[in-house]
């Protein structure tokens, strides 16, 4: 394993630790409300990238329409309206 995760990832007993903690902080009756809150909170942020993306994909791809009608069409070889 990598030194600098070591470092970063708390391990069993540091959980453990920090959910006594706010369970402490906050009170058995509040955790459930916080929870609720931090989903709803989530939610709407996965929303908000997923419509940004989508955004700018429908942005390319009519980007990319543009481009390919105001393209010049190549030039005809057919010679038959110049000879009368």
């Amino acid at each position: 394993m990598n030194t600098t995760f070591a470092f970063v990832m708390p391990g069993t007993q540091e959980m453990i630790l920090i959910l006594i903690v706010i369970l402490l902080l906050f009170g058995a009756k509040r955790l459930p409300e916080l929870a609720r809150g931090l989903g709803k909170s989530i939610r709407e942020f996965k929303k908000a990238t997923s419509e940004v993306e989508e955004n700018i994909r429908e942005a390319m791809k009519e980007e990319e329409k543009k481009t390919t009608q105001d393209s010049p069409k190549p030039a005809s070889d057919d010679k038959s309206d110049d000879v009368k």
